[in-house]
């Protein structure tokens, strides 16, 4: 099972990442690791962040069914 450390450091060796991909580098359950990543941002030491949907690919994200279902949240250390 991975720890704190573990998250933090897989943040610090590849800069940002999804809650999915650190999941499959340590694998750890996906809400674990999403509980892990919460209590990184409150201790002050990750941050979430969210992609801005103006720069879809397509251009077609404003009016997509989906919604903001293809947006990515990475997270990143402070």
């Amino acid at each position: 099972m991975a720890s704190l450390i573990d998250i933090r450091n897989a943040l610090a060796l590849q800069g940002r990442l999804e809650a999915k991909q650190i999941s499959q580098q340590l694998a750890t359950p996906l809400p674990l690791v999403a509980a892990m990543l919460d209590r990184l941002e409150a201790m002050g030491k990750a941050r979430r962040i969210s992609e801005d949907p103006s720069s879809c690919l397509t251009g077609s994200c404003k009016s997509c069914p989906e919604g903001k279902k293809c947006v990515r949240e990475l997270w990143a250390l402070r």
